[in-house]
């Protein structure tokens, strides 16, 4: 099938604050999609417009919002659209709107890029460490340790959701496809009770092509969210190991700010940026010798991992979830056990001394992104995805 002229609705809830990837993920898609051809209109709400203390209201709008609902089967009749492409229907959107589609027709695509419908916080993770405590099961867990927010109200009304729709069969009766950016992703979606056959995994892709870059800055860049579960103590004790050798370059902003504020002041070698432009984001990975991913959670992709490959940076990942998947040790970097200070700051010091083998693996980088992450690929799997949406809508 062509891409040119297909109809297709794009429902998206942004987060606060926005620009996270999967913001940025749906936003690339839209624009691919239109360049392609497709005629692709929006419907988006944000997070900004949730109280700071939301009330019993937007939970039960988390469940169903008769909201969207409406806005969607009149968007979607007006229209004329031959596929709702839901790129995040939490909180706000809910999944309510697949039923909107449902009832007008529609083939419905749904992107799953967190772990929603088996986890309460989207995350796998808790208190420190990988949990799956609901992962094919009621989660009463989640409400019991208040894992949404640190609330029980709002863990309530998540977990409400995810109960009220399997009990509706809304993943089996409202959805056509599933799309998510990994392989190990489709494995931990499919033991909470999707159906398998229905998850296609398409990963996000690097648009416009920043083309390789020498990488002869000679530092570390990390990039991406500072939070726990994206490895940041463990970077920061791997970085006091390391005392001064090699300088690490931080972008990102997050609750652990003030944690690499201090790093900064306090411990040579650590250079503190903020918040960054994405220019100037692929700029840095250009510049730098390697970009290092310590993450301690599952991820559902490395977006991080996929740009340092478009600069043909190589990636020094832990060795888990799909950044595993993504990263080819000895070809385009290297794996370290998670939460590992020592062997991450050990692998650094080894990679950075051996520029043969960082010139041969910046090659086998940039190759990775030609062959996996580059826009053509991507509108390839999306015309597949849609056609087999609607040929799955048209067979009920």
């Amino acid at each position: 099938m062509s891409l040119r002229g297909l109809r297709i609705l794009m429902c998206h809830n942004r987060y606060r604050p926005p620009a996270g990837g999967e913001d940025l993920s749906a936003s690339a898609e839209v624009a691919l999609l239109r360049q392609a051809g497709a005629e692709v209109e929006t419907y988006e709400v944000s997070n900004e417009a949730i109280p700071d203390r939301p009330g019993v209201r937007y939970g039960v709008r988390t469940v169903w919002s008769t909201e969207s609902y409406r806005e969607v089967r009149r968007r979607l009749r007006a229209g004329r659209h031959r596929v709702l492409h839901v790129q995040n229907f939490f909180p706000l959107l809910s999944p309510a709107v697949f039923w909107a589609a449902r009832q007008e027709g529609v083939a419905v695509v749904a992107a799953l890029r967190n772990y929603r419908l088996a986890c309460v916080n989207g995350l796998l993770y808790r208190d420190g460490r990988i949990c799956e405590d609901c992962l094919g099961r009621l989660p009463l867990p989640a409400v019991r340790h208040r894992c949404y927010r640190e609330s029980l109200l709002a863990s309530s009304a998540v977990a409400g959701m995810i109960i009220s729709h399997r009990v509706l069969r809304t993943w089996q009766r409202a959805v056509d496809v599933f799309v998510t950016p990994s392989q190990f992703a489709r494995r931990k979606l499919a033991q909470a009770g999707l159906d398998a056959s229905r998850i296609l995994v398409k990963p996000n892709f690097v648009h416009p092509d920043p083309g390789p870059r020498r990488g002869e800055g000679g530092f570390v860049v990390y990039a991406g969210r500072l939070s726990p579960e994206k490895g940041i103590r463990t970077l920061l004790d791997a970085w006091r190991a390391l005392d001064g050798a090699v300088r690490l370059v931080v972008v990102g902003a997050g609750p652990l700010q003030s944690e690499i504020q201090r790093a900064a002041r306090e411990l040579p070698g650590i250079e503190f940026r903020g918040q960054a432009e994405p220019s100037e984001v692929l700029r840095l990975m250009g510049e730098a010798a390697l970009v290092v991913v310590p993450s301690v959670w599952y991820e559902t992709f490395g977006r991080v991992v996929a740009e340092a490959f478009a600069v043909g940076t190589p990636v020094v990942a832990s060795n888990i979830g799909p950044l595993a998947e993504m990263v080819e040790p000895g070809r385009n970097g290297a794996l370290v056990p998670p939460g590992d200070p020592g062997a991450l700051a050990a692998t650094v010091r080894e990679l950075l001394a051996d520029p043969d083998s960082l010139a041969t693996m910046r090659e086998g980088a940039r190759r990775t992104y030609e062959a996996y992450y580059t826009a053509g690929r991507n509108l390839e799997l999306l015309e597949a995805i849609y056609a087999t949406a609607m040929e799955r809508s048209r067979v009920g």
